[in-house]
């Protein structure tokens, strides 16, 4: 036998006893027998670099480090699966499904642990592992194919020869439980890092850019199911489709199996959360799909998940502790969030200081108050969250939480509106909060549309210490522009130009630049139309405004309040001194507004005009102009190449103008 045939008989042999030891958990040779083999392939390697191949045992090491990891779009999507909690939940669940499928009977379900891991994607050509991909956000995921590589129970080829020419398989990647502990009483010895919890500890391996050091970290992996399937065929229920995974190598949960109906769900459910703690493995619940694969065509998905399955969420570990102080937090939006400062507890794995208390409605109805005793929670990566306030440990100076009049970040008034729970700083552009995004809006296309000017560069000027307000893009220099990352002298002199040519612009523009809440690009021309000029619209009160058509309470608040607030005053005054402006018109008199109560459709294109310019003449006139057609569209505007929006008003039986009648009835 020469070297060669010896190195693929080698392969063939640790293939086949990684497949015994890792999915089989049934080992035909002592660990030290398997070392001598790959000590021997690897020697025999050596001496030929040019037969080793991706897919020898001996490549499992880890290759060179990443600089990055590449996106992968995911040809099929990573669907999420809904959640339920209690047993009422999983029988509405069960009876949505008889009940779309007309089916009468108890279905059968295939259940199976819910691993606390990170889900991945393999992509299998011929048999040879070619891509691994995360799940990222279901629809792209990021390239972990040399990371996964280095875990042995995920088999570099397939075994047998049935499987499809391109096959997809989904699974999860885990730390076992030994071995997690194992890892951190070594880290402690040599001095080295601990890691926090299990499923932290498989995330962060995987997403090493070093695969050498994914190669030193215990991960495990279990499959759970199939995307592309090309070049093959495979059985028609969930559970057989499991089975045929496990015989071509892939690492199926031993505790899945199928049930009948939700009482076979529920016992499930049972025994395995009995069974948690002595499991290898984390888990923080259990799933159940529809096991009969016509079936579950049938049911098809909504939204990001599918109708077939679910998942049967464990209760989320709990722990007392004591609620030491208060503090609200400043989103990017404006809400303020009540966020409780504890005395330091471990639940869920880690050693837990905070935990959000939602809104000022969720305090009241807990009865929470500082100083108390209570129940904090969490579950996962959810962010803990205080479950329930012990009323008999109370103590005697336990003080109510107030909510703030005044944002805590820039001293703008907050309001709250009736009937919602969330409480909002009214400081929208001067706010620190909000000034990522308030700069972000104000500089869009449909805003002031300053050219150039993108999210990311915002994001720079404003982590730059450079733009702390919508005000400061004014004030930008060649200079400092230049100096920035990626910005050289043109695309700087190409952003001051863009800035400058933003100068000219609309009322009607600028007003839905500020940002003010519940105030889009309809409300903001009608604002426009009936005011004429800034001064007149600044002075108004919720009443002058309520007087509007469209201009409801709520909206009528959030403008008042907004321009009530000396921050946002100081900064259009800044913007206007910067050089911003608009040719002022008349306001609107009531006979003026000809097409009040009207709603328009726009669809293709016009010839004497763009279509935003036909919708803010369609504004300026009173009118509603919207996107989708409805039997309560007053018209359709039909341009050259109209779309389905014609059809669809053909149809409800809504009139359909053409350009020359829109002409027509923008000059009466």
């Amino acid at each position: 036998m020469n070297d060669k045939q010896r190195i693929t008989e080698l392969r063939e042999q640790l293939d086949l006893h990684n497949y015994r030891y890792y999915v089989l958990d049934d080992p035909e040779i002592p660990d030290v027998e398997y070392d001598r083999l790959l000590r021997e392939l690897e020697s025999l390697e050596q001496k030929h670099p040019e037969l080793v191949t991706p897919q020898s045992p001996t490549q499992r090491v880890g290759a060179a480090p990443l600089k990055g990891f590449a996106e992968v779009r995911h040809e099929l999507p990573m669907l999420s699966l809904r959640n339920c909690f209690t047993e009422d939940e999983l029988l509405a669940f069960d009876k949505r499904v008889r009940e779309r499928l007309g089916h009468e009977d108890e279905i059968e379900y295939a259940a199976e642990p819910k691993l606390d891991g990170l889900a991945v994607s393999l992509l299998y050509v011929n048999g040879r592992l070619e891509r691994a991909a995360t799940r990222g956000d279901g629809q792209q995921g990021e390239d972990v194919t040399q990371n996964i590589r280095t875990i042995k129970s995920a088999p570099l080829v397939l075994r047998g020869t049935s499987y499809p020419d391109r096959l997809e398989v989904r699974g999860e990647v885990y730390m076992p439980k030994k071995s997690f502990e194992k890892f951190n009483d070594q880290a402690r010895k040599a001095g080295g890092k601990i890691l926090v919890n299990p499923r932290n500890a498989a995330a962060g391996s995987l997403r090493q850019l070093d695969p050498k050091l994914t190669a030193q970290r215990p991960l495990a992996i279990y499959f759970y199911s199939v995307g592309i399937v090309e070049g093959g065929e495979l059985s028609t229920r969930h559970s057989e489709v499991l089975r045929q995974l496990s015989e071509w190598g892939l690492r199926v949960c031993p505790q899945s199996t199928t049930v009948l109906g939700t009482s076979g769900c529920i016992q499930y459910y049972t025994s395995i959360l009995e069974a948690r703690d002595s499991l290898g493995y984390e888990i923080d619940g259990v799933v159940y799909k529809v096991d009969r694969f016509d079936m579950q065509q049938e049911l098809g998905f909504v939204s990001r998940a599918p109708r077939w399955a679910i998942a049967h969420k464990f209760p989320a570990q709990e722990e007392l502790t004591r609620i030491i102080g208060v503090e609200f937090q400043v989103g990017r939006t404006g809400a303020l969030t009540p966020a409780a400062k504890l005395e330091p507890v471990f639940v869920g794995g880690v050693t837990v200081s905070n935990a959000t208390l939602h809104n000022m409605d969720e305090i009241q109805r807990k009865d929470i108050r500082i100083g108390d005793t209570v129940i904090v929670r969490r579950a996962g990566d959810v962010i803990p969250e205080v479950v329930k306030v012990l009323v008999d440990r109370r103590p005697a100076d336990a003080q109510f939480i107030i909510l703030p009049v005044r944002c805590p970040i820039c001293d703008s008034a907050v309001v709250r509106v009736e009937g919602e729970a969330v409480a909002r700083c009214s400081g929208g552009l001067a706010c620190p909060a909000q000034r990522k995004e308030a700069i972000k809006h104000f500089a869009s296309r449909r805003a002031m549309d300053i050219e150039g000017l993108g999210d990311k560069l915002v994001e720079q000027l404003v982590d730059c210490g450079l733009v702390n307000s919508a005000d400061g893009l004014y004030r930008l220099s060649h200079e400092q522009l230049a100096g920035l990352e990626r910005m050289g002298d043109k695309s700087a002199q190409n952003l001051l130009d863009g800035i400058e040519g933003s100068k000219k612009t609309t009322l009607a523009r600028f007003i839905y630049a500020l940002g003010i809440r519940e105030v889009g690009e309809a409300t903001a021309q009608v604002l426009s139309g009936y005011f004429g000029n800034l001064e007149a619209l600044i002075e108004s009160n919720e009443q002058a405004l309520q007087q509007i058509t469209d201009v409801g309470p709520i909206v009528a608040r959030h403008i008042a309040t907004f321009f009530l607030q000396p921050h946002n005053l100081e900064v259009i005054g800044s913007l206007r001194s910067a050089g911003i402006h608009w040719q002022d018109q008349q306001a609107m008199r009531a006979e003026q507004r000809t097409l009040e109560g009207s709603t328009f459709v726009l669809t293709g294109t016009l010839q004497g005009m763009t279509r935003d310019e036909a919708k803010q003449r369609l504004q300026a006139l009173g009118a509603k102009v919207s996107s989708s057609v409805s039997a309560r569209t007053t018209a359709v505007i039909a341009g050259e190449n109209p779309g389905s929006k014609q059809d669809k008003a053909e149809s409800l039986g809504v009139e359909i103008l053409d350009e020359n009648a829109l002409l027509k009835l923008l000059n009466s």
